[in-house]
């Protein structure tokens, strides 16, 4: 998720090819000429997120677009109006299926631990399907809510309802007993948050870790903390 509170704007993400390189954009190119409509859209859409994430949605045109896809600009808007309509949808996509998984996380039961891990594994694990959209978000956030209309308000309140799940769970750990009280809770949320998107900088799907394995190295991290022994304060 975008990182604009306390942070002076949206972090940059260095943009970066998407994975799978020229071999995966070939593969889409080939896709988005055949089958039926439905799906030559969807590959458009993964086609253009690609576009988005690698050079900027400012920066990519309608026709650089078609040019990837293999087809005629005029030939793009019998799918969609405008490139904003295509970086919508990555991100609106992107989104329902984060929120969907994290309602179901809270839905699911468990301490507030419980649920907290569940959470951290779902967000790394949006790190490759989504990883286009997670670039988007993080370099374009700014620009898109700078953009006349209300199109893009959702990304807002997508934020706000994702900051609330968190805090949540958080402060709900802390009446438990489970979780420190003395830390507060929406800082830590966007601690978290920040670590797990800012990951798409450096996370390389087929690397040494796959989302499993970096999301429970940081619940390690998160809960267990680094310190060994008994916990000492430290004056300010």
């Amino acid at each position: 998720m975008n990182t604009r509170k306390n942070s002076g704007g949206a972090s940059a993400v260095a943009t970066t090819p998407a994975a799978g390189g020229a071999a995966a954009g070939r593969t889409v190119r080939r896709a988005a000429s055949s089958g039926s409509a439905s799906e030559r859209r969807e590959h458009l859409v993964k086609l253009a997120a690609e576009l988005f994430a690698r050079k900027g949605f400012q920066a990519t045109t309608v026709r650089q677009i078609a040019d990837e896809a293999g087809i005629l600009s005029g030939s793009l808007y019998h799918h969609f109006d405008s490139k904003e309509s295509i970086v919508d949808e990555v991100l609106s996509t992107f989104l329902h299926d984060l929120i969907g998984r994290y309602r179901s996380a809270l839905d699911g039961g468990g301490d507030a631990r419980a649920v907290l891990s569940e959470m951290v594994r779902i967000g790394f694990g949006t790190l490759e399907p989504h990883r286009a959209a997670i670039t988007v978000m993080q370099n374009d956030w700014n620009y898109l809510r700078s953009l006349p209309g209300d199109r893009f308000d959702y990304l807002i309140k997508a934020e706000d309802e994702v900051e609330r799940m968190w805090v949540g769970q958080i402060k709900r750990g802390q009446a438990e007993g489970a979780l420190r009280p003395d830390v507060d809770p929406k800082l830590t949320y966007r601690m978290i948050r920040d670590a797990i998107w800012v990951a798409v900088r450096w996370f390389r799907p087929g690397g040494r870790l796959n989302p499993a394995a970096l999301s429970e190295h940081y619940i390690t991290v998160l809960f267990d903390g680094l310190a060994t022994g008994e916990r000492t304060s430290h004056p300010a």
